[in-house]
């Protein structure tokens, strides 16, 4: 009975693995104009992102994946409001991940709402 029930689920994880990877082979997406892992780290510390608030430049059509992570000892978040983005409040060591993508351009703010005279800067979308 108990070889039976290994030889089950053995069976049962090797069909599951094979249907995950014919799943990946058929989905793969071959286009090399779409960038694979594209993304950037923002850290808040010191009240600033990445020390400097950066400009942030993104592809018009691409998401552009952004880490935020709080290495502060206060809370902090990470807000654009014309793309209706918000992190919530994080507190120290939190990390949030978010995309951003449009098929607008133009320039918008992003901020801390708790310390946005210090924690401000831009993101870009252009072609």
């Amino acid at each position: 009975m108990y070889n039976n029930l290994i030889a089950i689920v053995a069976i049962s994880f090797a069909i599951v693995g094979s249907i995950w990877g014919i799943g990946n082979l058929l989905s793969h997406n071959n286009n090399p104009t779409t960038p694979r892992n594209s993304g950037l780290t923002l850290v808040a510390e010191d009240d600033r992102f990445n020390k400097t608030n950066p400009d942030i430049h993104v592809t018009k059509g691409i998401p552009l994946r952004i880490t935020i992570v709080n290495k502060d000892f206060r809370k902090h978040d990470f807000v654009i409001n014309e793309l209706n983005l918000n992190t919530g409040y994080m507190s120290t060591d939190q990390q949030v991940t978010v995309a951003i993508a449009s098929y607008s351009t133009g320039t918008f703010q992003y901020y801390c709402t708790l310390h946005p005279e210090k924690m401000r800067g831009k993101v870009i979308i252009d072609n």
